[in-house]
């Protein structure tokens, strides 16, 4: 990561592993913007956005399709928690179809937080936590919690029928559940994470991993879509400027 820019993302704690897949922070000590391209990863983020000399922000980003460009000024430090898919239910208790590719301003009291509370990522961290570990339901619907799973653990790479099998829930139902909460439908979110997963390897240099693409050149129109560049270019990664794929280098 270039020197100067600052970033860290932990992974839950347990009794959040459902819910949650990271809590991260990332903080820019450059003297000038920080150019970044965000990429479709299948997470739901809440950000906690501090500018200098600027009142806190609090931003819930939808899920994306497509990549974003996107300048972190100097100065500028942000926590954030990603949500899996479930947590939009269970945790945000709200829909988020209608910001796919685009965020909502939330208030600057939600959930009640402090952020002067948040003097370093790991009191951030626990803060945070704790939060959401209050949110947790009593009940959920174990058809949705094995379907996640299953989504998760096969990188989106297992078919919709069996998926529907698996969990006794039909696929017009699954597909109805992700539209209405999520904006989009049960193939376009698991094409979204087999991409993720290609990530990995593009990263180590494998530039045509073994994924359930047909073949090279769909595989390259694919990460093409989602990231506005060719494996090869992605891999390079001038600038550090695609920040997803910094962190699976360095982990």
């Amino acid at each position: 990561m270039e020197p100067g820019f600052h970033l860290r993302f932990d992974p839950p704690t347990d009794d959040l592993a459902d819910f949650v897949e990271s809590i991260g922070t990332f903080h820019n000590n450059l003297p000038n913007d920080k150019e970044i391209v965000v990429l479709p990863d299948g997470r739901v983020d809440l950000f906690f956005w501090k500018q200098p000399g600027e009142p806190i922000r609090i931003i819930l980003i939808g899920l994306e399709t497509e990549p974003e460009q996107r300048f972190v000024p100097p100065g500028v430090m942000a926590y954030v928690i990603s949500f899996k898919p479930l947590a939009v239910e269970y945790i945000l208790k709200y829909p988020i179809a209608a910001i796919v590719n685009t965020a909502r301003e939330l208030n600057n009291d939600f959930w009640d937080l402090d952020f002067t509370e948040f003097t370093d990522f790991n009191s951030f961290y626990q803060k945070i936590s704790d939060k959401v570990i209050s949110l947790l339901p009593e009940f959920v619907d174990e058809r949705k919690r094995r379907l996640f799973q299953m989504i998760y653990t096969s990188s989106g790479e297992m078919p919709v029928s069996e998926l529907s099998d698996k969990t006794g829930w039909s696929s017009r139902q699954i597909n109805r559940y992700f539209n209405q909460w999520l904006g989009l439908s049960l193939k376009a979110y698991c094409t979204i994470l087999r991409f993720r997963a290609s990530l990995s390897h593009i990263a180590r240099g494998k530039l045509f991993p073994k994924l359930s693409f047909s073949d090279q050149n769909h595989f390259i129109k694919q990460v093409k879509k989602f990231s506005g560049v060719v494996p090869k270019e992605l891999n390079k990664n001038k600038n550090d400027r695609f920040v997803l794929l910094s962190v699976l280098k360095r982990s």
